[in-house]
């Protein structure tokens, strides 16, 4: 860098510009001057450091996040959901008539899911989307069960986990129906299908998943 700045001038370049060239101490003055009256804020030194100095490329740096405590998106565990009694529903809430409003939604759902539910429709198509199906809100009748006590109760099933019914009757109790060793009645319109609680052992979400045999029947 200093010796392009101190380096003579070309002629050609010195008759377009008009300047004589300078040698020796008459050059190092004329630099001297140019650069104090290009440059008037810095002093001799500084003029001297910069010509010194090699240039430096400045590159964008990101700013570092700060870290911070991870907040947990989990869920409530088993245990969590059991002492929160989450799946508990309160006495003043065990009324037939408050889960009218749900057996229509699920009168429709059905309705759709069957496409339309027709006099001509192929059983055996109605029973593998009933197996798979949803039946929150349905009206179940337990026709039969090992436990004889069962037998006959009639109500809409409001809640359903991995084992058992809970349905509401018309007199507003609460009766928890285990799906093993029990089959139930379910209206559709005019159909009435016949369900294997056993086949219901899991989650709807998880039996849209997976292949049953055949164990029911659909009669008009």
């Amino acid at each position: 860098m200093e010796s392009m700045v101190f380096s003579s001038l070309p002629p050609d370049q010195s008759a377009l510009l008009g300047v004589e060239p300078q040698y020796g101490d008459a050059a190092e003055k004329f630099t001297s001057a140019f650069l104090k009256t290009s440059v008037p804020k810095l002093g001799t030194q500084d003029l001297e450091d910069v010509l010194l100095h090699k240039a430096v490329v400045m590159q964008f740096a990101r700013q570092k996040k700060m870290k911070g405590k991870k907040v947990s998106h989990r869920g409530l565990n088993a245990r969590e959901r059991r002492q929160l009694k989450v799946f508990e529903l309160k006495p003043e809430h065990q009324k037939y008539e408050l889960f009218l409003p749900l057996h229509d939604l699920w009168k429709q759902y059905i309705t759709d899911l069957c496409n339309g539910l027709k006099p001509g429709s192929n059983p055996q198509m109605l029973q593998q989307k009933l197996l798979k199906a949803d039946f929150h809100g349905a009206i179940l009748t337990v026709v039969r069960s090992k436990c004889p006590s069962y037998v006959g109760t009639t109500g809409i099933l409001v809640q359903e986990l991995k084992h058992i019914f809970k349905i509401i009757t018309k007199e507003n109790r609460l009766k928890v129906i285990p799906k093993r060793n029990s089959v139930f009645s379910v209206e559709m319109g005019n159909f009435v299908t016949h369900i294997y609680g056993s086949k219901f052992e899991l989650r709807s979400s998880e039996r849209s998943a997976k292949k049953f045999k055949m164990r029911g029947t659909i009669d008009l």
